[in-house]
């Protein structure tokens, strides 16, 4: 849980004090069951501990993210789509979308969306609300740099990928606003270290994925953006296979900002890899 916004000294932005989970360190190797679990097995062998961090706000801060130093960026945008909860309208109408959004925002050679999820914070109140899946409060990044290439090479001609800069990102979006009980918080790629990033198995009944789970770091900068509306959109990146300064890897987890009371928190988070000549 969060509480009241301060001024932030090193900023000169808002801040309010938000409750994030970290991975303990250990247990290596690490897993976690994204699906039904086995018998007998335990659904994870991580241990997430709760840490307390300043998180700033980027509303009139002056200095919002930027995606290749931060590894984030907030934009204002209009979503034609009608019904979230429409499978086939969110990916006629919705991936399209996103498409040219990040192909606007990053100036990539081919944007390819992939995948999707609808999240929302409570139970379901209506049938149509049951495939949403709940927020996830941990500190994690979808892919590693293991994952990714291996993920692209299923989603992209095999000519993209040859000798071109690869990148995966995601666009998170309210789907009801403004959001008040559970905001998504953006950590700044450029305070994470290499150290920080623990792989874990990601298990399926089908296959295997692999993503980062964060350490703690009392160095972390975070970010979100209070009040979200609906037409705002978070872009970030999972992975960049550019190891040349460039923002790489940038963890997010939902956290608690208001009372249970507040209106639930409902949002879509699209994934992408995209493909560049540089």
């Amino acid at each position: 849980m969060s509480t009241r916004a301060t001024p932030d000294d090193n900023s000169g932005t808002t801040a309010i004090a938000g409750s994030v989970h970290y991975a303990a360190t250990g247990n290596a190797p690490l897993f976690y069951h994204a699906g039904p679990v086995p018998s007998g097995e335990p659904e994870t062998n991580i241990e997430f501990i709760e840490h307390t961090v300043a998180i700033r706000d980027t509303r009139g801060s002056g200095r919002e993210p930027r995606l290749d130093v931060e590894g984030a960026a907030l934009m204002r945008h209009a979503s034609g789509v009608r019904d979230f909860y429409d499978e086939d309208e969110l990916q006629r109408t919705g991936y399209a979308e996103v498409a040219d959004i990040l192909q606007t925002v990053s100036g990539a050679r081919e944007v390819a969306v992939f995948d999707h999820n609808v999240r929302r914070g409570a139970d379901a109140a209506h049938p149509k609300h049951a495939s949403a899946r709940k927020p996830v409060f941990h500190v994690h990044t979808d892919f590693t740099a293991g994952s990714a290439p291996i993920r692209a090479r299923t989603v992209l001609r095999p000519e993209l990928l040859a000798g071109r800069r690869l990148v995966e990102f995601n666009l998170w979006r309210p789907i009801t606003g403004p959001v008040l009980d559970t905001a998504l918080a953006i950590c700044d790629a450029s305070s994470v270290t290499p150290s920080d990033l623990l792989p874990a198995r990601l298990l399926y009944p089908e296959r295997e994925g692999e993503i980062y789970y964060v350490s703690f770091n009392a160095a972390h900068r975070w970010w979100y953006v209070s009040e979200m509306r609906r037409d705002e959109v978070w872009v970030f990146k999972n992975y960049d296979s550019a190891a040349d300064g460039r923002a790489r890897f940038t963890p997010h987890t939902a956290f608690q900002t208001q009372s249970s009371a507040a209106p639930t928190r409902e949002s879509v988070e699209f994934r992408a890899f995209a493909v560049f000549d540089d």
